[in-house]
């Protein structure tokens, strides 16, 4: 028999108890994630006092004993009593959900936490929390225990702990504030420091101190003119007192409006540097708009501290932006740009039922008009990866949502209309149904960043991925269509020459959309041999063998006619190229589709290329580059390389593709071991083998034969040494690093030639021959 249920076998959680027994409610999870959220609740915060014009400088510290600190230069929280409650405060805005200023419009018209509930969220799941207030010339400090107020009796107030012994207060008795200083009267300002809780946070929950200076920075960009200060204790001492007092919030100062604070900017540089910052690299990039604190650790080794194995980096970074939007899409964009940044910005009204709080407290349904801003940077790259960002009130939505929905609506439908207007000039058939442009070809190589600033967003719960306010989709929509089709059309005066390039860019996206298609439909393995479009010089291997098919792209046709004979026909194929291919990264979709030898390695591959590529439809697991062992046939394979990683990236992300390692030199044995041969693949390797032979007394022809190309050699050699898998050696080709992949491509195959120059004076001395193919 089941147990009795009754009102006796219900249970009432009250306060915060409620988010300790369901902890993922309110932050998603109790792992790494979980434990960033609430840091971000707390800063976010702290930046809603920047959006409201009421602080410019805030300092992030994560300290020796695993507890963070977010200090900032804003309003302060209220200390005086809220009459509904009696408590400071301090104690409703820590200790009560859905409580706080931002439910109504009088203190802030556009904040990231909206909900009421992350400062006391994060508070709940603390085993300790601090906080200071200076407000009204005095600081104000308070303590809590897992969410729950007291006293902390430490045993040295310079170092609190969530060990010390804890006297909590009394249920349902006001606590009041403790003052323990003085502050002039202008100064004002929040400090919180949080032990995030062991008991809620799994054994997986890890800090990431890449993840919170990508976020400040971040932040940074959205909000021009607001500074913001990362310091990592963990990291060993400097003994350079300057680098110390950045840490301090100014206390001395009034807090700026973030109009001030643009005003300034260019002068707050100048501290910086004196306190021995070395600015950072990219800072250059955008002048006046960043700048970072770089301060290596004194060894420069992995650091391991309370937050885990951290790698070594900066103490003290600062961030400090003033070009807004327009900076952070230069700072994302990666390749060749091929149109500058545009901007589109604007305001729209809309009005909304929500449900406003009386002067009793009573809850009543009543309309109210809001307003939108718009601010949105873009550009395109001659890349194919899309780059979008969006954000609701400096909130990141990686999900999107209606306003990226509304940007998105925006220039599809006006590109569209500006392709069937220079139809003829694109040579776009509009006759032809499949001759439209798809949402993908605008994708192609765009880099975005959306913002919208609206009171009281709705998003798609606590963790505001997706925002869901239906109204600010056609406000967006509206302003997109406006402004962007008087720059795609190019009737704004000096977009014209760019928006050519723009649509021409996206144009050559759907005619590679279509052909890709095309090919992939006429060179599955089946057909292959039944195609009279397959190149005629491919000797392909035999069908039935798909799972472990290789093709060897050979440099020239004398290599081929050796490849050939050394080869098993069973599952290996040849395709020769003619010496250097096209370096793809400085030509256009439609030169390299115009190139015989580009077009017949994505055709004999027959998987596509660009944004459609299907590595499923790939005709062969192993794609080796089998060039000379000299420097043209390095620059083959980078050639070769280079259109891999643009128009056929999976097969490196796969492993699919290889190079051949070819030797350089043959030691024919003399005496008993006559009719053997020692191959070595540089220079240096022959001269250690040679002194071994020597060492060991085993004759050797003097006659050492040093191999100019693939050509020289005879099938047996070419097979022994590069081809058959029994005895050759293949270097594969791997992508650690997406990013960093895209940027040594731009760097070192584009066409912007001092960063080269740049990159390979500098390098020189550390050059590893070992490493030419990685």
């Amino acid at each position: 028999m089941p147990e009795s249920y009754g009102a006796d076998s219900l249970t009432v959680l009250e306060g915060l108890d409620a988010v300790r027994k369901r902890p993922g409610m309110y932050i998603g999870t109790t792992d790494s994630q979980g434990l960033m959220h609430c840091l971000w609740e707390i800063i976010d915060n702290s930046v809603d006092e920047a959006l409201a014009g009421a602080c410019t400088h805030i300092t992030v510290t994560l300290h020796t004993d695993g507890s963070i600190e977010v200090a900032d230069n804003g309003r302060g929280i209220p200390v005086d009593v809220e009459p509904k409650t009696k408590l400071t405060g301090v104690e409703v805005v820590l200790t009560k959900l859905h409580a706080g200023a931002k439910f109504g419009n009088a203190s802030y018209n556009a904040a990231g936490g909206l909900h009421g509930v992350g400062s006391s969220v994060v508070n709940a799941l603390s085993s300790r929390l601090d906080v200071e207030v200076d407000r009204d010339g005095k600081t104000h400090h308070m303590a809590f225990h897992q969410g729950h107020p007291g006293v902390y009796t430490d045993a040295d107030p310079a170092h609190p702990s969530p060990d010390s012994p804890f006297k909590r207060t009394r249920r349902n008795r006001p606590t009041e504030l403790e003052i323990i200083g003085k502050v002039s009267p202008r100064t004002t300002g929040t400090r919180i420091r949080y032990w995030a809780d062991p008991e809620i946070f799994n054994d997986t929950a890890h800090f990431s101190y890449q993840e919170l200076v990508d976020r400040v920075r971040q932040t940074s960009f959205l909000v021009p003119g607001l500074r913001i200060t990362v310091v990592d204790e963990n990291i060993p001492e400097t003994g350079d007192e300057a680098i110390d007092d950045l840490r301090e919030v100014d206390a001395t100062a009034p807090a700026e409006t973030p109009a001030e604070a643009l005003a300034d900017a260019a002068d707050a540089a100048e501290p910086v540097e004196s306190a021995g910052f070395v600015p950072a690299a990219d800072a250059a990039s955008s002048p006046a708009s960043e700048t970072v604190g770089t301060i290596p650790a004194q060894d420069g080794t992995v650091d391991s501290g309370p937050f885990g194995t951290q790698p070594a980096h900066a103490r003290v970074e600062e961030f400090l932006h003033t070009g807004g939007v327009r900076d952070f899409v230069d700072y994302l964009s990666k390749g060749e740009p091929v149109s500058d940044i545009w901007r589109i910005q604007g305001e729209g009204a809309y009005k909304e039922e929500t449900q406003a709080v009386g002067a009793g407290g009573e809850l009543h349904a009543e309309q109210i008009e809001r307003t939108c801003s718009v601010d949105i940077a873009l550009r395109w790259t001659n890349g194919y990866d899309t780059t979008m960002a969006s954000f609701v009130n400096v909130v990141e939505t990686p999900g999107g949502g209606m306003h990226v929905d509304g940007f998105l609506n925006g220039i599809t439908r006006q590109i569209r209309k500006a392709v069937e207007d220079n139809a003829r000039k694109l040579k776009v058939n509009l006759k032809d149904g499949a001759m439209k442009v798809e949402r993908d070809d605008i994708l192609a190589g765009l880099v975005a960043v959306v913002t919208v600033r609206i009171a009281e967003p709705q998003f798609q719960g606590q963790t505001k991925d997706v925002l869901g306010t239906a109204q600010v989709k056609p406000i967006v929509t509206r302003l997109t269509d406006r402004q962007f089709g008087e720059m795609i059309s190019g009737s704004k005066r000096g977009y014209k020459e760019q928006s050519g390039r723009v649509l021409e860019k996206i144009v050559g996206e759907m005619h590679a959309r279509i052909q890709a298609r095309k090919t992939k439909e006429v060179t599955r393995r089946k057909n292959a041999l039944e195609s009279a479009s397959m190149p005629s010089k491919l000797s392909d291997c035999q069908p039935g063998n798909d799972d472990i098919a290789e093709l060897f792209i050979v440099e020239g046709d004398s290599a081929l006619g050796t490849a050939k004979a050394a080869r098993n026909a069973g599952f290996q194929a040849l395709l020769p190229i003619r010496g250097k291919i096209l370096n793809v990264q400085k030509a256009s979709l439609s030169q390299m589709l115009n190139n015989k030898e580009c077009a017949a390695i994505i055709q004999v591959v027959g998987a596509g290329s660009g944004a459609s590529f299907d590595i499923e439809q790939s005709r062969y697991h192993k794609i080796i580059m089998m060039t000379d062992a000299d420097v043209d046939g390095a620059h083959i394979r980078i050639l070769l390389l280079t259109l891999f990683y643009r128009y056929m990236r999976p097969l490196i992300e796969h492993g699919y593709v290889y190079a051949a390692v070819p030797p350089l030199h043959r030691i024919a044995l003399t005496g008993s071991r006559k009719g053997e041969y020692i191959y070595t693949y540089s220079d240096d390797e022959l001269a250690g083998k040679l002194a071994e032979l020597d060492r060991k007394h085993i004759g050797y022809a003097d006659d050492i034969q040093r191999y100019k190309g693939l050509g020289e050699m005879d099938a047996d050699q070419l097979a022994d040494t590069t081809m058959d898998p029994r005895t050759r050696m293949l270097r594969r080709i791997r992508m650690e690093d997406a990013a960093e992949a895209a940027g040594i491509f731009s760097l070192l195959m584009g066409d912007d030639v001092p960063p080269r120059k740049a990159f390979i004076v500098d390098n020189a001395d550390d050059f590893d021959r070992s490493k030419i193919d990685t």
